[in-house]
């Protein structure tokens, strides 16, 4: 039991090490031989936790999006018009575009995941889609009638201006669009209850 206990220990260290780098870097930034490295292991244990690569990647995605909780709206706040704006402004964060090894997973990923195999894509797709049901059950209780629709398109955006603004080398221009996103979104969002 215990050595199951280790090899589980393991496995997640190699997973969370793994998702830091791939938010980073992305899906072809994660060398075996280098991130066993970065986890202090052998080269060859590698393979007594993940089947190849590709499995290695897929298990991540499903991890970033395990742990990607924090990039849904909270649901501690009572009023839904406080948990959309809350949502904006940390999704849309200075802290979440300068830490992207903690980051969401989408904006991260998203401009190489259509070139991924289908499975891979899958498990983006199903995170994308528990993010989005968090977020159309929140507008729908503020009154929006097309809540789904609104919800896709604020999920773009944000994805969207996050990956941006990280892609941006001027820090300055960067928080501006951050700023303007956050501000557009609110207005556009939260009218309803005003």
């Amino acid at each position: 039991m215990e050595k199951q206990s280790s090899k589980a220990q393991t496995r997640q260290r190699i997973l969370d090490e793994a998702a830091r780098v791939m938010r980073e870097t992305g899906t072809e930034g994660i060398g075996v031989a280098a991130l066993m490295k970065r986890v202090g292991l052998t080269h060859g244990g590698f393979y007594a936790h993940f089947a190849s690569r590709e499995e290695l990647v897929e298990e991540v995605l499903k991890h970033m999006f395990a742990e990607a909780d924090t990039f849904k709206p909270a649901e501690s706040v009572a009023q839904p018009a406080q948990q959309v704006a809350d949502f904006i402004d940390s999704y849309l964060s200075e802290a979440h575009r300068n830490a992207p090894a903690q980051g969401c997973p989408m904006a991260a990923l998203v401009s190489e995941v259509a070139h991924l195999p289908q499975p891979t894509r899958q498990i983006f797709a199903q995170g994308f889609s528990t993010m989005h049901a968090s977020l159309t059950q929140l507008l729908s209780e503020l009154g929006w009638t097309e809540a789904d629709t609104l919800a896709s398109s604020m999920m773009a955006e944000m994805i969207g201006a996050l990956a941006l603004a990280r892609a941006c080398p001027d820090a300055e221009q960067a928080s501006l669009l951050l700023q303007r996103s956050r501000t557009a979104l609110k207005q556009r969002t939260l009218e309803v209850t005003a």
